[in-house]
C-alpha cells in the first residue's frame, strides 16, 4: 500500500490532470505544500508538459510562473558557474565532476525540470583536493567563516571541504572528495566514482557520475541526511532518474544498478530508495531487482519504525501536513543521520559540542511569514 502523503502534491506531480476543478482553498494548500517542498517549479513544469497551465486559476498560476522563472534563472547561473569552475580547475588538470542538482541541469536530465537548489556540489579526487582548493581561492571562492572546531570537523571527519562562496558573485560551492564521511558505516570507493564518471557532451572538462552512481549517490545522500526540508524533492529526483535511465526494452540498467550497489556496499540505501520511490511515486521497479536486494532489508520491526519516520519526513514540511508524530520523526531523522555518519564516541562528543554552541535556524513560523510577505 502507498504511504500516506497528507498532501495532494504527489498526486498532482504524478498526474497534473488531478488539479482540474480544485477549489481556491485546495489550490492555496497545494501551492504552499509545493513551496515548502521546493517542488513548486517542478509542479509548473509538469503542468506545462501536458498543457495544463491554462486551466489554472490566475492567482496560483502567478505563483507557478514565478517559481518557474526563478528556477530558470538558477539554471542559467549554474551553467555560468560551471564554466567558471572549469576555468579555475582545468589549468590544474582537474575535471569538474558535478553532483546532484548541478549535474542534472548541465547534463539536461529529466530531474532538472523545475529543480532548485542553494549551492553547487562537485567531486574532486582526494589527492587533488588541496590543489583544487588553492585554485578555487585564486579564482574568488573563499571558505566560510567557521570556528576552529568546525574547521577541524570538516577537514578531519567529513567528506567535503568547509563550504565555499564566491566573493563577488555570491555563488555557494561544496567540494566533496567522496560521497560519505570517512567515519560513516558504509565506505563506497571514491576513486571508482571518479574513474566511472562520464563526460557531458558539449562541455569539455566537465563530467557527471555514471547513471548507476548518480542513483546511488542520490539514495545515499537522502537516507544519510538529518534534515527533512528537501527529502520529498530528492525522492522526486530519484523517481525521474530511475524512469529515465531504465527506458528501453533492452536496457540492463536495473541489473547494473543492483550490481554496482553491491560493489560499492550501498545496497541498504538503494533498498530504501526503491522502497519509498515505489510507495510514494509508484516508480516501476522490476520484481527480480527488488527480490535481489531483499537481503539488504532490515527486520520487520525496524521496517515499521522506518516507515513511521519516513512516511512523515517524505512529505512537504508544511504545518498542514503534520500529525502528532511529525516532530518526533524529524528528531529521529536527525539522530539517525548523525548515527550513520559517525561512530558513537565521536557522535557523543560532536553533539555535546553542538549543544553548547547551537546553530541558528529559521523556524516554521518565520518561513510562513516569508511566504505571506511574498
Amino acid at each position: 500500500m502507498p504511504l500516506e502523503s497528507h498532501s495532494s502534491l504527489v498526486d498532482c506531480l504524478s498526474d497534473p490532470a488531478k488539479t482540474r476543478g480544485q477549489s481556491a482553498r485546495e489550490w492555496d494548500l497545494l501551492i504552499r505544500h509545493a513551496r515548502h517542498a521546493n517542488l513548486l517549479a517542478r509542479l509548473h513544469d509538469r503542468m506545462a508538459s501536458v498543457d495544463g497551465l491554462a486551466s489554472v486559476p490566475e492567482a496560483p498560476r502567478r505563483h507557478l510562473i514565478a517559481a518557474h522563472n526563478l528556477a530558470r534563472r538558477q539554471h542559467q547561473a549554474v551553467r555560468h558557474e560551471t564554466d567558471e569552475l572549469r576555468r579555475a580547475l582545468q589549468p590544474e588538470g582537474i575535471d569538474v565532476i558535478l553532483l546532484k542538482g548541478a549535474a542534472y541541469v548541465v547534463a539536461e536530465l529529466p530531474s532538472a525540470a523545475g529543480r532548485v537548489f542553494s549551492d553547487i556540489d562537485i567531486l574532486v579526487p582526494k589527492p587533488q583536493l588541496a590543489q583544487a582548493e588553492s585554485a578555487l581561492m585564486r579564482h574568488g571562492w573563499m571558505g566560510a567563516e567557521l570556528s576552529n572546531y568546525d574547521q577541524r570537523y570538516y577537514r578531519r571527519w567529513m567528506h567535503e571541504l568547509p563550504p565555499m562562496q564566491h566573493m563577488f558573485r555570491g555563488s555557494a560551492l561544496d567540494v566533496h572528495h567522496t560521497i560519505l564521511p570517512p567515519t560513516a558505516r558504509y565506505h563506497p570507493d571514491p576513486a571508482s566514482l571518479v574513474s566511472e564518471s562520464v563526460p557531458v557532451p558539449g562541455w569539455p572538462g566537465v563530467r557527471v557520475l555514471a547513471p548507476t552512481d548518480m542513483i546511488l549517490h542520490s539514495a545515499t545522500h537522502l537516507f544519510h541526511e538529518g534534515e527533512a526540508d528537501n527529502a520529498l524533492r530528492d525522492l522526486s529526483d530519484m523517481d525521474l532518474l530511475l524512469r529515465h535511465f531504465s527506458e528501453g526494452a533492452n536496457n540492463d540498467f536495473w541489473h547494473r544498478l543492483a550490481a554496482r550497489a553491491r560493489e560499492q556496499h550501498l545496497t541498504h540505501p538503494l533498498w530504501l530508495a526503491l522502497r519509498y520511490t515505489q510507495h510514494i511515486f509508484a516508480t516501476p521497479v522490476p520484481a527480480d531487482i527488488a527480490q535481489s536486494l531483499a537481503s539488504a532489508a532490515p527486520g520487520t520491526l525496524r521496517i515499521r519504525l522506518l516507515d513511521t519516520m519516513y512516511s512523515r519526513v517524505l512529505r512537504p514540511q508544511h504545518p498542514g501536513c503534520n500529525d502528532a508524530l511529525s516532530a518526533p520523526a524529524r528528531l529521529a531523522l536527525y539522530i539517525r543521520g548523525h548515527w550513520l555518519r559517525m561512530p558513537p564516541h565521536l557522535l557523543a562528543l560532536h553533539l555535546a559540542r553542538k549543544a553548547i554552541t547551537p546553530e541558528d535556524k529559521p523556524t516554521t513560523d518565520e518561513a510562513d511569514e516569508t511566504e505571506r510577505a511574498a
